[in-house]
């Protein structure tokens, strides 16, 4: 498996994947990169509690982000093995799931214009 390989990666990635909104999360963007606000308004949570989620989840290495004028997106960039093979299961292990689908529905009418300078 190579050097791609430690116990403090899967240590890391087991603890910020075992949080349902955190896997909702994931599974969100693996539909298309978002922004703090779509993904507060898919999850019904505080934009603070969002950013927290999405911090334990870039530092385990699931995913990153980029700005795009006014916005960070978040997007989903497995950084070790770990995290991959979670990624990859997702679909799998979710997918029909019904909060999942209703995730995905709300996802595609998340309108950041709307959400983040309303």
């Amino acid at each position: 498996m190579g050097s791609d390989i430690s116990i403090k990666d899967l240590d890391n990635a087991a603890k910020a994947s075992a949080d349902m909104n955190r896997i909702r999360i994931l599974n969100m963007l693996r539909i298309r990169k978002m922004c703090v606000c779509e993904i507060a308004f898919v999850l019904g949570i505080a934009q603070p509690s969002v950013s927290r989620h999405l911090k334990k989840l870039k530092s385990a290495g699931f995913i990153r982000s980029g700005n795009d004028g006014f916005w960070t997106n978040y997007y989903l960039a497995p950084q070790n093995a770990y995290a991959r093979t979670f990624v990859n299961n997702l679909d799998k292990w979710v997918g029909s799931d019904s909060v999942v689908l209703g995730d995905n529905a709300k996802a595609k009418k998340a309108d950041r214009e709307r959400l983040c300078c309303a």
